[in-house]
């Protein structure tokens, strides 16, 4: 262990808490960040995940060898900006080629100061984080001191405990209003929005922007308020139905969030949980979370939907799930996981209330479960 010498060629540095030490280029933003490294096995839309504000607090890895080839543009953003705190791939294409390309992925990351590395063995470091586990890590440009990359990985506390809801939220309530993307419209692959007939909160634990635009294209007008606002706030609004959205972190560490939500289920509101908030639901009725040895993340995870056996093909990101044996008995288990078994969706027996834990507004990923829209929208005229 010792000094790694920075040569010509920007180089960079991602080292993970057990020691082991991966050399590279420097792709993206000189300097230097820490988070949780785990992997994402999307073979497309890395704009999609970059900004996918879940990832705050995680250095991601894509599994795909060439990343890059399409560019980024402005309307692939799945919220405001990034929120990964590193980007790691084996090679950045060199070419952007898309019609709708507005710039080159290295560009976009130095201009959201995102450090990134590419040049290194990815499938090692996916095999490392599947036998051992997802791990703090650190990429860096400007320290290259083993022993001091090691010591703050390992200071890092980890995202177990972490409550990120707050970083990702938005700072005021708004009203959305815009449905599928026109030039997907254009290509007959997103049904036109239906004219607004229910009034839905959206509470924003770090929602993305096609999940919002799934809502209006099933009849909701949308108001999006910060992970904070009370449960009385939300009431006054007088919605038909009440949306929690995906986020960051862990989900029991959002004590707030949970305590609101446990109000409105005493309220007999319809409620729709994606991702964190589904976890956060199953909390607020009694059930319990943990963190999985690496999580669920890319376009392709297999999810059986209990009731009819079809298979959904589904996108996922998340790295804790909840527990089956803790579930009370008012929740049914609707939808399971085909590559482990844990649970990815309930329905509460008695009350009009709905989860999962992947993703059915894509984004990327498969379309298969884009009918969850339609069944909250069949909630909400009862």
């Amino acid at each position: 262990m010792g000094i790694l010498k920075k040569s010509a060629l920007n180089r960079a540095v991602l080292v993970l808490e057990d020691g082991t030490i991966f050399t590279g280029h420097s792709l993206g933003a000189e300097g230097e960040q820490v988070g949780e490294v785990c992997f994402n096995t999307s073979m497309t839309g890395y704009q999609e995940i970059l900004s996918d504000p879940s990832y705050a607090g995680q250095i991601v890895t894509m599994t795909t060898p060439q990343i890059g080839n399409v560019g980024t543009n402005a309307q692939d953003m799945e919220s405001k900006q990034p929120w990964v705190r590193g980007f790691v791939v084996k090679e950045l294409s060199s070419i952007a080629s898309n019609w709708r390309s507005q710039e080159e992925l290295g560009s976009f990351l130095k201009r959201y100061d995102i450090p990134a590395i590419g040049g290194i063995d990815t499938r090692m470091l996916v095999r490392l984080l599947r036998e051992r586990g997802a791990m703090r890590g650190v990429i860096s440009t400007v320290d290259f001191d083993c022993a001091s990359l090691i010591a703050k990985a390992r200071h890092w506390p980890g995202l177990q405990g972490m409550d990120l809801t707050g970083e990702v939220t938005c700072g005021a309530s708004y009203l959305w209003h815009a449905a599928s993307l026109s030039w997907r419209q254009g290509a007959g692959l997103e049904s036109l929005p239906i004219a607004p007939r229910f009034r839905v909160v959206v509470m924003d634990f770090g929602v993305k922007y096609n999940i919002l635009r799934g809502l209006v294209t099933h009849g909701c007008a949308l108001s999006v308020v910060p992970a904070t606002t009370s449960s009385a706030e939300i009431l006054a609004l007088n919605p038909d139905g009440v949306f929690l959205s995906n986020g960051p972190g862990d989900p029991e560490a959002v004590e707030q969030g949970i305590a609101t939500i446990r109000a409105l289920i005493k309220a007999e509101k319809p409620l729709f949980g994606i991702c964190l908030g589904h976890q956060m639901l199953c909390l607020a009725l009694g059930a319990k979370t943990g963190k999985m040895k690496f999580g669920h993340r890319g376009g392709n995870h297999p999810v059986r939907h209990l009731s009819s056996g079809r298979v959904e093909v589904t996108a996922q990101n998340h790295g804790f799930v909840v527990l089956e044996e803790t579930l009370p008995a008012e929740l049914l288990v609707t939808h399971r996981s085909l590559f482990d078994g844990s649970v990815e969706g309930v329905q509460h027996r008695d009350l009009p209330i709905f989860s999962v834990q992947y993703h059915p507004e894509a984004s990327p990923g498969p379309h298969d479960a884009a009918y969850l829209f339609k069944q909250f929208s069949e909630l909400l005229t009862r």
